[in-house]
C-alpha cells in the first residue's frame, strides 16, 4: 500500500485544557477507542470569545473539563464537523448552558443498507444545527476568522473549518495523522471523497489539526499520500473482482489481511464505498441494489 507517514506519538492529557498555539485550545474527552483513538479533540479557537468545534460526548468528566475550560470566555459559536455520536452530542446542552448557537450541515436524508454491519461511533440522533452552514461561508470573533469548508465523503454533511490567522485547517474525520479515514454509504461516497481530499491540498494548509489525534504539519504530502492509498485500495478491489470475489465481506477478509477484525465493519464500508464508486464510473457492474449484500463484477 501506498505509504502514508501517520504520527504515531500524540502528547495529551484528559481533560485539560491544552493550548496549542496562539489561538487554539484542545480539551480530549474520555471516549477512547478503535475509531476515536485516544478520544475526541475538541478544539477552542480564540482567547476571549471563543468557537468550539466538535465538542464531543457527553460525560461527567468532559462536561466538567469543558466548563472549567471556558471560566473567563465567552462562547460564541459551536461548530460542528459532521453528525457522528462522537463529535455532536454535547452541542445542545454546551449551546443551552453558555446560550449559543450551533452551526453545520444535516446529512442526507438516506435509506439505512440494513445488512447488520455498525460503526463503533454510530450517528447522533439528537445532531441539528440551528444554523445550517454552506462551502465558504465565514465566521468572526475576537480576533480570530473561521472559513467553512465542505469536504464531503466521510459523511455528505462533512465540514471543515479553516482558521485563516494560523493558516489552520480542522479536519474532522477527514484526514487524520493516525489512520484513514472511512467513508460510510449511503451517506459516505469515495467519488466525494477523493475531490475533497485534492480540494484541500490545493490550499496548502499550514496545519492540519483532526478531532483524533495528532496534528499534522507536513501537510501536502500527507495529503497526497491519503490519495494515493485510495487510488491503491481502488485497485485492489478491482483486482480483487478479477480474483472471482463477487461480494463485500469477501473482499474484506482477501484484502485486509494486516488489520484487527475489530476494524472489518470499517473495512467492509470502504470497499463498498469504492464499488459504488467503480460501478459509477462504468468500471464495474453490480447485481441487485449496490449495498453490503450486492453481487460485483468487473464489466
Amino acid at each position: 500500500m501506498a505509504d502514508i507517514p501517520f504520527i504515531h506519538t500524540h502528547n495529551f492529557i484528559y481533560g485539560t485544557a491544552e493550548p496549542q498555539s496562539p489561538l487554539v485550545t484542545r480539551v480530549t474527552a474520555d471516549n477512547p477507542g478503535p475509531y476515536t483513538y485516544t478520544g475526541t479533540g475538541v478544539f477552542i479557537v480564540g482567547t476571549k470569545d471563543v468557537a468550539i468545534i466538535d465538542p464531543g460526548p457527553i460525560t461527567p468528566a468532559h462536561i466538567k473539563a469543558l466548563d472549567e475550560a471556558l471560566i473567563g470566555k465567552t462562547l460564541t459559536h459551536i461548530f460542528l464537523t459532521h453528525h457522528h455520536a462522537d463529535h455532536s452530542p454535547m452541542a445542545k446542552p454546551l449551546a443551552d448552558k453558555y446560550g449559543c448557537k450551533i452551526y453545520g450541515r444535516p446529512p442526507k436524508k438516506t435509506a439505512v443498507d440494513g445488512t447488520g454491519v455498525q460503526m463503533d461511533a454510530g450517528d447522533d440522533p439528537g445532531f441539528a444545527p440551528d444554523i445550517t452552514i454552506k462551502d465558504n461561508d465565514e465566521f468572526t470573533g475576537t480576533n480570530w476568522s473561521l472559513k467553512a469548508v465542505h469536504t464531503p465523503g466521510h459523511t455528505s454533511n462533512h465540514m471543515c473549518f479553516a482558521l485563516r490567522e494560523e493558516n489552520t485547517l480542522f479536519s474532522g474525520d477527514h484526514i487524520m495523522g493516525w489512520a484513514t479515514s472511512v467513508v460510510i454509504p449511503p451517506d459516505g461516497h469515495m467519488g466525494d471523497y477523493l475531490s475533497s481530499l485534492q480540494k484541500v491540498k490545493g490550499q496548502n494548509y499550514s496545519i492540519i489539526r483532526p478531532t483524533h489525534g495528532p496534528a499534522i504539519t507536513d501537510t501536502t504530502p500527507f495529503v497526497q499520500a491519503y490519495i494515493d492509498h485510495r487510488l491503491e485500495r481502488e485497485q485492489h478491489v478491482i483486482a480483487a473482482l478479477q480474483s472471482g470475489h463477487t461480494h463485500v465481506i469477501d473482499m474484506v477478509t482477501h484484502i485486509y489481511t494486516d488489520i484487527d477484525q475489530k476494524l472489518y465493519p470499517a473495512a467492509a464500508m470502504s470497499v463498498l464505498s469504492h464499488l459504488i464508486h467503480l460501478c459509477e464510473t462504468g468500471r464495474a457492474h453490480c447485481k441487485g441494489a449496490m449495498t453490503l449484500a450486492g453481487q460485483y463484477s468487473t464489466l
